[in-house]
């Protein structure tokens, strides 16, 4: 499987809302750095953050384009994020089912088959600002 066929997989198990197909193509000591947040490190924690975003957000990605080195160690991708917001995030603006749409990104780190690292970005500003509108 190339770097970008794992990715690929990675988003589509994200779209189908595949928690365990998501963990399938991580590493164990996986890093995980999400927007605004702490670093967290192997696939429990990963599922943590899955099972909290599944209970805040409904998101579907759209426009994926993944982008890989020669060497498949490294991998960005680009893509839109078509959300709802179902649930109050501590720290954030009440939730009322508002929608959004938000341009992202993504850098990951591939070793053995496995995505090592996994860092995403999107403009947190821009979300507030749709969501308390």
């Amino acid at each position: 499987m190339t770097t970008e066929d794992l990715i690929g997989a990675y988003y589509a198990a994200f779209n189908t809302g595949n928690v365990q197909g998501m963990l399938d193509c991580l590493s164990g000591d996986v890093a995980h750095h999400v927007n605004e947040g702490a670093v967290r490190v192997g696939k429990d924690a990963f599922a943590a953050f899955c099972a909290h975003m599944d209970r805040c957000y409904d998101e579907h990605l759209t426009d994926i384009v993944v982008m890989a080195t020669p060497d498949g160690t490294r991998a960005a991708a680009e893509f839109t994020v078509n959300g709802t917001y179902k649930q109050t995030d501590d720290g954030l603006p009440e939730a009322r089912g508002q929608t959004y749409t938000l341009p992202a990104g993504a850098f990951f780190s591939v070793a053995g088959g496995r995505i090592t690292r996994v860092v995403t970005y999107y403009n947190l500003a821009d979300w507030v600002r749709q969501v308390s509108a």
